[in-house]
């Protein structure tokens, strides 16, 4: 699972330091892999924040304890909502290995509307 949340920066100094506090209390959870703060070479107020996590439990217990709540949770709420922010790993690649991985979606994930799945809309 990888979380990924694009931000737009004015004061660096300031976001650098919050990014690592929060990138130090995910990376202390159980199921955090790694992550990343970088920065665009092509417009220095554009930067991303990555977070890989074991698996989307992983994620959502990381996102659990209330010092990350407090940090982590408040910092996020400052990214780009425009795009999403969470992402299955569908391929995954390193030297000497590629590992294609069984999606979690549901197969009628890109049909079913938000209030739909737990049964009609209308009563029969």
């Amino acid at each position: 699972m990888l979380l990924i949340a694009r931000f737009t920066v004015a004061e660096p100094e300031p976001f650098t330091a919050r990014a690592q506090r929060a990138l130090e209390l995910l990376l202390a959870q159980p199921g955090c892999r790694r992550g990343l703060l970088v920065r665009s070479t092509e417009s220095a107020s554009a930067w991303v924040l990555t977070v890989e996590f074991a698996s989307v439990s992983a994620y959502r217990k990381s996102l659990s304890p209330f010092d990350v709540r407090e940090h982590v949770i408040s910092l996020l709420a400052e990214a780009d909502s425009t795009e999403p922010a969470a992402y299955e790993v569908v391929i995954e690649a390193e030297p000497g290995s590629v590992r294609k991985h069984t999606s979690l979606l549901a197969a009628d994930a890109a049909t079913v509307r938000i209030g739909e799945a737990g049964g009609p809309a209308t009563a029969r």
